[in-house]
């Protein structure tokens, strides 16, 4: 089974009003040395109690923002995980960037210590949408940042692009993806803003476009990257050929992959079915400092929850999944997809085509109806 590692970054310079993941504003100065020591004890604990003896098939440095960070704490971070487990020549480790200017700068320090792609924050190249959205950053700063991230040596970076945003019109999607594919990048996840529960936007939601003008936008950007070569190989993921982010791949293949760091999240699979282990670590970023990489969470995933769990993450790949995926990923026979799986045939939510069982066009817009039938009773 492959193996991937997450590394959690919690700090920002201040909190999206969408966002909810496990960030927190800057409150003075980051704790570089402390956070990077107890990353490596952490990760130093996790080899040792799974007793991983394979490598890291990639590396993905999420937040928060990463990139505050120094490039000399980042490539001592690198340098501690490959002393630990050493990578293999083809590993991929990205970096989650901010396209402002301090962090842009960093770049090719940042390709100096290692890192081989970027995965840069736009969101959108239109200043008054960028507003609403709370970032920190310019539409020019979006577009330098990408020009800074291919001077500094990255021929593998992905550019995170939103529709559906406040203020925004067809008009103006049309012109943020083409403006992001003048900027040449490997990969786009292009993505629906959603209002998401516990942020400002759920308490205060803005005014969206309705659903017809946001389905217009979708459909005829998606013909855009498809004009312009980028293949759409999962729900909001878009890339060139040989450019599938090998990371969030083992995520939606139901991989394994330890976390390190604030509220990081792992799965390890000691034997499936009955023992695939899920982990998150503490989620305050003081609580986490003083807790030695203790999980907060760790519990077995209930044999009769795996075929959902599955499914939640391969259904999202357009080339879906085979009887023998399944049941090498799981341990389970396909018979524990059933009736569900014959009924969403049947209603064609689902196709069953060259071995493989995928979503439909309709199953896909349908998705999370097509999930519930597999929801145990």
């Amino acid at each position: 089974m492959p193996l991937s590692l997450y590394v959690h970054f919690p700090w920002c310079i201040k909190k999206c009003p969408y966002c909810d993941f496990n960030s927190h504003a800057i409150i003075g100065d980051v704790p570089e040395k402390l956070y990077i020591d107890a990353l490596l004890n952490d990760l130093k604990g996790e080899l040792e109690h799974f007793d991983i003896s394979h490598s890291f098939i990639s590396i993905f440095m999420g937040g928060g923002t990463p990139s505050l960070f120094s490039p000399e704490a980042i490539e001592r971070l690198l340098t501690g995980i490959n002393n630990l487990n050493p990578f293999p020549e083809a590993i991929e480790i990205t970096l989650e960037a901010n396209p402002g200017s301090v962090e842009a700068n960093k770049f090719r320090e940042f390709y100096a210590a290692g890192i081989n792609r970027l995965s840069i924050g736009m969101q959108s190249f239109n200043d008054l949408q960028l507003r609403r959205l709370g970032r920190v950053h310019s539409a020019s700063d979006a577009i330098k940042a990408a020009e800074i991230a291919t001077l500094a040596g990255f021929s593998n970076f992905n550019i995170d692009l939103m529709f559906g945003l406040p203020d925004s019109t067809l008009r103006s999607s049309i012109a943020d993806v083409k403006q992001a594919i003048a900027l040449a990048p490997t990969h786009i996840s292009y993505y629906q803003l959603t209002l998401e529960a516990n942020t400002y936007f759920a308490k205060f939601p803005p005014a969206l476009p309705d659903t017809d003008n946001i389905l217009a936008a979708q459909i005829q950007c998606q013909e855009l990257l498809l004009a312009a070569g980028y293949r759409q190989y999962e729900v909001s993921a878009y890339s060139l050929p040989q450019y599938n982010c090998q990371h969030n791949l083992n995520y939606w293949q139901f991989g394994d992959y330890l976390g390190i760091g604030a509220g990081a999240h792992g799965k390890v699979s000691h034997a499936r079915p009955g023992k695939i282990l899920r982990k998150q670590k503490i989620k305050s970023p003081e609580g986490y400092l003083n807790s030695f990489g203790k999980p907060a969470i760790e519990a077995y995933i209930p044999v009769a929850e795996i075929p959902l769990e599955y499914l939640m993450n391969q259904l999202r790949l357009k080339q879906g999944f085979t009887a023998e995926q399944y049941q090498l990923a799981t341990g389970l026979s396909l018979s524990t997809l059933e009736p569900a799986l014959t009924e969403c045939i049947a209603q064609q939510l689902l196709q069953f085509q060259n071995n493989y069982f995928r979503c439909s066009e309709k199953g896909w817009d349908l998705l999370d109806s097509v999930l519930e039938k597999f929801i145990q009773p």
